[in-house]
């Protein structure tokens, strides 16, 4: 059966990601940011990227791939992935159309597809490759590879001081955990969808809030009420419990990898379902646990590995 997937199968795709502890540690930022409103994790128009109206396929252009692989190359220890997700949370990689992304400047004073306040962007200014001279933060290239040189200068191409990088570009533990989440993602698959993004954005946001049996958000959440709303917010229906949406499928067919967004299950077979995660890549699933603790960053290697599910 395709859901009975064998442990070593579905986690072959699984490696360790040193330094993960950043991701769930809080940590005070300081500094110049690029854009230092507390936005959270909000993205084009004010949704979180990939939510409904957001594009459900790849939440990066292919051409930005380039961009971010081309930038991060100068930092070493810097991966792509951080500032893909730093320019997927900002403004989908150059998709939203609000104002300051192509011209002229947000409320908040930013400017460009990376989000820099003028000041910012001035003291880190680079040409990308094929750029403009002088750089512009409305040239995705300059803006880039501008970030890049932000980051760096922050000590992003260290794991021990990446969250404290991250948190001088925004000053919020909301667009921190979110741009590491997804940075994971994108790290293990450039082409997560938008509809993914969403549900891990969300996820992601809902890091150090209260295990609360039976909980669908409003005070805490149980494993089956976290995933149901991360994927309500990426415009999905779910199931309410655990085995009724590792029931509900689409499951996951023997030898396959589990991917970005994937629904892993636990328990002592098919029929005793006990807890779902939300995998994120790097064999890390978000969850809430159990009572007495918070929704928290878990190894998807759990003993009980039941199955996994690909919500669509």
């Amino acid at each position: 059966m395709g859901k009975n997937l064998v442990g070593a199968a579905m986690l072959g795709a699984i490696g360790l990601v040193l330094g993960l502890v950043v991701i769930v540690a809080v940590a005070a930022g300081s500094g110049s940011g690029a854009d230092t409103s507390s936005v959270g994790a909000s993205g084009t128009d004010g949704r979180s990227p990939g939510s409904p109206g957001v594009q459900p396929g790849p939440a990066i252009p292919p051409a930005w791939v380039i961009l971010y692989h081309q930038a991060a190359a100068s930092c070493p220890g810097l991966s792509w992935s951080v500032v893909a997700a730093i320019g997927t949370v900002e403004t989908g990689s150059g998709r939203s159309t609000a104002p300051g992304v192509w011209s002229g400047a947000n409320s908040a004073g930013a400017e460009g597809p990376m989000q820099f306040e003028p000041a910012t962007f001035a003291a880190y200014a680079t040409v990308g490759p094929g750029g403009t001279q002088p750089p512009s933060p409305y040239d995705p290239a300059d803006a880039v590879a501008t970030a890049v040189s932000l980051l760096c200068a922050n000590g992003a191409g260290a794991a021990p001081s990446l969250r404290a990088a991250v948190m001088d570009y925004n000053h919020s533990d909301v667009y921190v955990n979110t741009v590491l989440t997804l940075s994971l993602a994108f790290e293990q698959d450039p082409t997560t969808s938008g509809t993914v993004v969403a549900a891990l954005s969300f996820a992601a946001a809902q890091l150090n809030t209260p295990y609360l049996w039976g909980g669908t958000g409003g005070g805490g959440f149980d494993c089956s009420g976290l995933a149901q709303a991360a994927y309500r917010h990426a415009g999905i229906s779910l199931p309410r419990v655990a085995q009724d949406q590792f029931d509900a499928g689409p499951d996951i067919r023997d030898g396959s990898s589990v991917e970005p967004g994937d629904l892993v299950f636990f328990g002592s077979g098919p029929s005793g379902v006990e807890h779902v995660g939300l995998y994120v890549g790097a064999g890390e699933m978000i969850d809430a646990p159990h009572s007495g603790a918070l929704v928290r960053f878990d190894s998807a290697g759990w003993n009980g590995l039941v199955g996994a599910s690909r919500p669509a």
